[in-house]
């Protein structure tokens, strides 16, 4: 067999193969043998019929396609085997010609991994924000496990304010009370937290200062980007009953407090017990940052061709996950594309398909280049870690999903992207610098909502 590449552009290599004739008919007679001996023949047994009448019966194009089914597989391999091609595709054959007694000729085609050419990724010096625990981060959780364990009470005395607990009756309409009825825009004795409300701006906020038994109107306006097409920046009168107003009552921070939820004794412990967590949690966020600065610089850096083709396959495989992700909550892609335009959401798709074919490459370069290999070992302490997450045994894992060649492939990649990990950490250096300011406030402003 004689083959001949041919480098195209996007990664694409044309392979030219020659198959001797001797092989060639080999395979022809082979199929016609085959072939026989599923067909039914006047006057021959399954298998008996000769080579000329097999031919009249089902035809030579037939055959030929039988013969080539057959052989080519093993040709293709062996061309990608002796070429020492890095495959990302399976080979497709554009053109052939077969004629028996003579070389079969067969052109194939086959896209190849794109090479990277690596930036450096030792010796670097990182810089990574640092995160803070927030000043008040003890309080907060106290405050947190106070309001858990609060008790609601009956308000008879007083208007309503904006940390209390509503129970209520509404019905909404477009423009003005006497406007179209809001479809699914009403409820009888609903509960409302004014102060964690998940109702559209400005509904909440309106219940404040309301007496028990108060019937009154408020104004609202849909968001722009409303869920609900019809509904969007429309202006809304809620008619409103109150029915019923409720306050927390915070339970007493002492120690039979904490006796109570706890396994702890005193104030003293509980408060140790909550700022190591919170310091655990900020060394997991500083290490997952710095990971992720170590990776990203690393990334940056390097060097890649990346073919329109293998992003589109990425997208569309990204978008058919976003989709049955959607269908889990009930919604589709129809839905989803007219709350936001759709160009702006595939444009979105195709851009995270493109970092993380990069990401992919880059990771298997560094593999290849550190000569890593994966153990049996290395998949058994990611089974055990998977079972330690979803509290299952090892067993139950393998039972559960071991059959699934894509969750083997996933347990692979993820070895692999580990070990690509700490070697990246192992030979660069990361400093930690404080949290730009501007960062600092906008994340002390959501905790303190």
């Amino acid at each position: 067999m004689n083959i001949t590449l041919e480098n195209e552009k996007d990664n694409v290599v044309k392979l030219d193969i020659t198959i001797p004739a001797k092989d060639a008919a080999e395979a022809y007679n082979n199929a016609v043998r085959r072939i026989s001996q599923y067909i039914n023949v006047d006057g021959f047994r399954r298998g008996k019929a000769p080579r000329a009448v097999v031919e009249r019966h089902v035809g030579i194009d037939r055959i030929k396609q039988e013969a080539l089914e057959a052989i080519l597989p093993s040709a293709l391999a062996k061309a990608i085997q002796d070429n020492k091609l890095d495959i990302i595709t399976q080979p497709y054959v554009t053109s052939f010609k077969y004629d028996v007694g003579s070389d079969m000729k067969v052109v194939a085609k086959v896209e190849t991994r794109p090479e990277v050419t690596m930036g450096d990724y030792k010796g670097l010096t990182i810089k990574v924000e640092e995160s803070e625990i927030p000043e008040n981060g003890v309080q907060h959780s106290i405050d947190n496990l106070l309001t858990q364990h609060a008790t609601l009470e009956l308000v008879v005395d007083r208007p309503s304010n904006n940390t209390d607990i509503v129970n209520i009756d509404f019905e909404g309409f477009l423009g003005s009370s006497s406007g179209e009825k809001i479809q699914g825009g009403e409820g009888k004795n609903y509960q409302l937290d004014i102060a964690h409300s998940t109702f559209i701006p400005g509904f909440a906020e309106q219940l404040v200062g309301k007496n028990l038994n108060d019937e009154f109107e408020i104004n609202v306006t849909f968001p722009a980007d409303y869920h609900d097409e019809k509904l969007k920046g429309q202006a809304a009168v809620f008619k409103i009953k109150l029915n019923e107003i409720k306050e927390r009552k915070l339970p007493e921070f002492n120690d039979e407090f904490v006796q109570k939820v706890s396994s702890f004794k005193t104030v003293a412990e509980l408060k140790a017990d909550i700022e190591a967590f919170l310091k655990s949690q900020k060394e997991t966020r500083d290490k997952h940052a710095a990971e992720n600065e170590v990776f990203k610089t690393v990334v940056d850096s390097a060097k890649v061709n990346i073919p329109q083709s293998m992003v589109e396959r990425e997208a569309a495989s990204l978008k058919e996950d976003y989709k049955q992700r959607l269908a889990a909550q009930g919604l589709t892609w129809e839905m989803v594309t007219k709350a936001q335009n759709e160009s702006d959401l595939l444009k979105t798709i195709s851009e995270d398909a493109l970092l993380r074919i990069k990401n992919s490459l880059v990771i298997d370069k560094i593999a290849k280049d550190e000569n890593i290999k994966i153990e049996r070992g290395d998949i058994e302490t990611k089974i055990n870690e998977i079972g330690a997450a979803y509290r299952m045994t090892a067993a139950d894992v393998l039972k559960q999903f071991g059959k699934n060649p894509e969750f083997v492939a996933s347990l692979s990649q993820q070895v692999l992207n580990d070990k690509v990990r700490d070697i990246l950490m192992a030979n660069n250096k990361v400093e930690f610098v404080p949290a730009k300011k501007e960062k600092k406030e906008k994340k002390e402003k959501v905790e303190s909502k």
